[in-house]
């Protein structure tokens, strides 16, 4: 009987691994069978020519090889208010089996917390693929401005060129401007980075502020041979390439904007990253990020990547949801002062803006 028993438990065993054991393998093959044969698409907020544009079209060209059934893979531009048109499209228009995906500003869950009617969109919903960089953004004027430092910004007016309400070139300007009284008159309305570069390069603006990736990739020339300078940054620690450059809540405002300038700078750590419409299966979702995590360490990505001057220090997606959520978790009362900060005239808060 003893023997008898073994057989029938051996067998039983054995067939429960038979059982279990296509499981895993059934689902890489329905998601290779979704992937086969079609096409991929990366949404951007953004007009070719910046960062999003910069990662959107590295991994257009070699995150297909590791996604199971190897679609083809596209980038699709809906430029417009700095992100808000295309994150809208996203959250109600889109096709959400996981045919689209997205790379759009790190600043939509706190857009979503501040300004409801604008923030179409609900970032619970979404999970995040992978990161390929930070985004701290760098307070860079020009040489010749009228002030050309953060102290003297306090007293002379300087222009600052931006695209549109939800991109960091905006937000955290505008609230150093009502939060803090530096003297910043903003023209909004620039369709992407390459624009307002342009009119800092005629003196049409005085300074704008940009991912550091961008900084980096396109103006590091003139930097080096000072037509532009750095003096502030987003974020909530200093980036390791720009060590000497202060964060913005370092050398403006006390403690009430300096948690503001946090708030903002929540989305910093995700900052270039990809992410699923709302409802995308689970199993597609998991594919995306191991195919992201791959793509990253692949050495001809990283060698396309060191070409084209983009910044890597990739971060997994269950990381970045964290990182959303810690930003929706926001106490209201900095969310209602960020509100404030971010209107188009000066906030009602008198303590605001005294030194620390």
């Amino acid at each position: 009987m003893k023997n008898i028993r073994r057989v029938v438990l051996g067998f039983g065993a054995a067939a429960l691994a038979a059982i279990v054991a296509p499981t895993g393998a059934a689902q890489a093959d329905a998601v290779a069978d979704f992937y086969k044969g079609r096409t991929l698409t990366i949404l951007l907020g953004h007009p070719p020519g910046g960062s999003y544009d910069l990662y959107a079209q590295l991994a257009a060209l070699h995150l297909g090889q590791y996604i199971p059934g190897k679609p083809n893979v596209i980038v699709e531009h809906r430029p417009g208010g700095g992100g808000g048109l295309a994150a809208a499209y996203l959250f109600s228009k889109a096709p959400t089996d996981g045919s689209v995906i997205a790379l759009l500003p790190e600043t939509l869950a706190a857009t979503q917390l501040m300004d409801p009617t604008r923030g179409r969109w609900d970032m619970r919903k979404v999970n995040y693929i992978g990161s390929f960089s930070d985004s701290n953004s760098a307070y860079g004027v020009r040489k010749g401005a009228a002030a050309t430092t953060i102290e003297a910004m306090k007293t002379t007016t300087v222009n600052v060129g931006c695209t549109g309400r939800t991109s960091a070139s905006a937000q955290t300007p505008m609230i150093a401007r009502n939060l803090a009284g530096l003297k910043f008159n903003m023209i909004c309305g620039y369709r992407g980075s390459g624009p307002y570069m342009l009119a800092l390069a005629r003196g049409e603006v005085d300074m704008i502020v940009m991912n550091w990736a961008t900084w980096y990739a396109k103006l590091a020339d003139q930097l080096k041979a000072g037509e532009y300078k750095l003096v502030a940054q987003t974020g909530l620690e200093r980036n390791e390439d720009i060590p000497d450059v202060p964060l913005i809540q370092e050398v403006v405002g006390d403690e009430k904007v300096d948690a503001v300038f946090r708030f903002m700078a929540g989305g910093d750590p995700i900052g270039r990253a990809l992410f699923g419409a709302p409802g995308v299966q689970q199993d597609r979702i998991a594919a995306l990020r191991t195919a992201f995590d791959k793509m990253v360490k692949d050495p001809a990505f990283v060698a396309d990547a060191k070409k084209r001057q983009a910044l890597l220090r990739p971060k997994p997606g269950a990381k970045l949801d964290q990182y959303a959520a810690e930003v929706l978790r926001t106490p209201k009362e900095v969310v209602e002062l960020a509100k404030q900060g971010m209107s188009g005239y000066q906030a009602n808060c008198p303590d605001c803006g005294k030194k620390k």
